[in-house]
């Protein structure tokens, strides 16, 4: 049963995706198959959400993936008040809600580039914590290195559309983690 609604997630993910798997240069290539993993680890970690609630691997998978949740609405918040929008025509791989006119540096964007995509880190270790496995262990630590090439890509067309102004706020800000990544 696992592997079916697996495949029908990895299905659904592709539908969403398809203009992104369909050019390997974008940030959404990347992206997808950190989806992917998320979506592996969530059905196969789904059994043990509720084993031992209050063990310490438990109470820090619920803490990271709390503080993921935390994160990307701060992160959306922030984008939808100060990004504004435009048409997607010079990155159509793009979804709508990412093709911002303005530069956000304002609130958690202050401190870190990419807060969806640490919310995508901390959700997938977070899911991961819930039972251990050397094979989750891989499977989270690929989601963490698709993340972070999905950042890498972004920052290229960040820097691309937005010039100067970003290569000044990528020195004054973190990829991932404040004072750390």
């Amino acid at each position: 049963m696992q592997l079916i609604i697996f495949a029908g997630s990895i299905a659904v993910l592709a539908w969403l995706c398809w203009h992104q798997l369909r050019n390997p240069g974008c940030h959404g290539f990347y992206r997808f198959f950190a989806f992917a993993g998320i979506a592996w680890l969530l059905v196969y970690r789904i059994g043990y959400w509720h084993d031992n609630l209050i063990s310490f691997h438990q109470l820090v998978s619920s803490l990271l993936m709390l503080l993921s949740l935390w994160m990307v609405v701060a992160g959306v918040r922030e984008f939808r008040l100060r990004g504004g929008h435009r048409e997607s025509g010079q990155l159509p791989e793009n979804f709508s809600f990412e093709n911002t006119s303005h530069l956000v540096t304002t609130g958690i964007y202050q401190y870190i580039r990419h807060p969806m995509y640490t919310s995508l880190v901390l959700l997938a270790w977070g899911i991961f914590l819930k039972q251990f496995s050397w094979y989750g262990l891989l499977v989270v630590s690929l989601v963490t290195l698709a993340l972070y090439l999905t950042a890498r890509t972004e920052e290229r067309e960040n820097l691309a559309f937005f010039d100067e102004a970003y290569e000044r706020y990528r020195r004054s800000s973190k990829l991932f983690f404040p004072f750390l990544v």
